[in-house]
């Protein structure tokens, strides 16, 4: 249950803030936006912000839900679990592969599993979300394997942004 009341469905103001949140999520305010909307500032940069990580960059569409999917997990953060699970499936994730993911830092190591890619944004993950610090044999793999400094920038992005998400999430209980 959610520390602060959710506010309602219908709500419409401030028009700006809800009606691109609504944009986002085609018609529908969900969870987050309605415990966020108690601070139209916020939930205007976050739902900027979330949205762009979302849909704007230039990363392997897969890559990414896989790094917010283990983001969830290593967070106890249900919410980015039951809601971007279903979205790596789609991009054509094995449910063997959905299993692992539980325990992610086994699954970060299982080359039965998973490519060498996607091994690599798991270890970024977690290392990330567990000590902050990337070790420079990472970065260096990172380098290696995603040359385009771009890339680079967009998954570390796109993990830190899901780590203040789920991070607000659990503390909010949402």
């Amino acid at each position: 249950m959610a520390r602060v009341p959710f506010v309602p469905v219908d709500l419409s103001e401030p028009a700006d803030v809800v009606d691109a949140m609504r944009a986002r999520r085609n018609g529908k305010l969900n969870e987050v936006d309605r415990v966020l909307l108690h601070s139209p500032d916020f939930a205007r940069g976050f739902n900027l912000l979330m949205g762009n990580v979302r849909h704007k960059l230039k990363i392997s569409p897969f890559l990414r839900e896989l790094a917010i999917c283990g983001v969830g997990y290593l967070n106890d953060s249900d919410f980015e679990v039951v809601n971007h699970l279903p979205e790596l499936r789609k991009l054509g994730a094995s449910e063997t592969q959905l299993n692992a993911l539980s325990d992610f830092e086994a699954a970060a190591v299982n080359e039965q599993l998973f490519d060498e890619n996607q091994r690599l944004i798991m270890r970024l993950t977690i290392e990330m979300t567990k000590g902050v610090k990337v070790s420079d044999e990472t970065f260096a793999k990172l380098r290696r394997l995603f040359p385009c400094s771009q890339d680079i920038v967009e998954f570390v992005g796109t993990i830190a942004s899901y780590n203040m998400a789920a991070r607000m999430l659990v503390a909010l209980g949402v």
